[in-house]
C-alpha cells in the first residue's frame, strides 16, 4: 500500500539519504568519482536540504510503501523557463524512487501526485531537466507524454557537466 505525504524539515535525514542513493544509483557512473562525491556531499547535505525544504516555493513529498520511505519528489509552482513561452508553469526537479520500489508504479503514483497538484494550482504545463543517459526516465517522461524542446549541460563540478534533455508537459 502506497501513500504520499509532505515533507517537513523533520524528513531532512531521509530526504538526504534518499537522495544520494538514488543520485549515485543513477548518475554515479556520468563523472569521475570524486566529481559525483563532491556533488553529491554538497547537493544532498542535511545544510543545503534545510534551506531547501525552508524556501516555500519548494513543494516537498515523500512516498512510502507498507510505511517504508520508497522516493521522493520535489516540485516549484510558476517557475518560468525562457524556452516556455507559457506563464504559471511548474517545474519537477525531483522524481526520486530507490531501486527497492522499481516496478510497483509508485514513481508514477509520485508522478501523477504531483502533476495533479500542479493543475490544482492553475499551472499550464510542467517541465524538467532529465541526463540524455538516463534511458528509463526518458521513456518513462516520454510515456507520461513530455516532449523534448531542448538541450541544457548540467553542472556536476567545474570540469564536468552531463548533456540534458529539457522536456516539457503542456496540460
Amino acid at each position: 500500500m502506497a501513500s504520499i505525504i509532505k515533507a517537513t524539515k523533520e524528513d531532512l535525514a531521509l530526504i538526504a539519504d534518499i537522495g544520494k542513493r538514488t543520485f549515485l544509483a543513477s548518475h554515479g557512473h556520468s563523472a569521475p568519482p570524486e566529481d559525483i562525491t563532491r556533488y553529491v556531499e554538497e547537493k544532498f547535505s542535511e545544510e543545503t536540504l534545510r534551506t531547501e525544504l525552508s524556501d516555500t516555493n519548494n513543494i516537498f513529498h515523500l512516498i512510502y510503501h507498507d510505511q517504508r520511505p520508497a522516493g521522493y519528489s520535489k516540485i516549484i509552482l510558476n517557475a518560468s523557463h525562457p524556452a516556455i513561452q507559457l506563464k504559471n508553469v511548474t517545474k519537477l526537479e525531483r522524481l526520486y524512487l530507490l531501486q527497492d520500489f522499481y516496478n510497483l508504479k509508485l514513481g508514477y503514483g509520485l508522478y501523477q501526485f504531483n502533476v495533479d497538484l500542479s493543475r490544482k494550482s492553475n499551472q499550464a504545463g510542467m517541465w524538467l531537466f532529465v541526463w540524455k543517459e538516463n534511458h528509463r526516465a526518458i521513456d518513462f517522461y516520454m510515456r507520461a507524454g513530455f516532449e523534448p524542446i531542448g538541450s541544457y549541460d548540467f553542472q556536476i563540478s567545474p570540469a564536468h557537466a552531463n548533456p540534458n534533455h529539457h522536456m516539457f508537459l503542456r496540460y
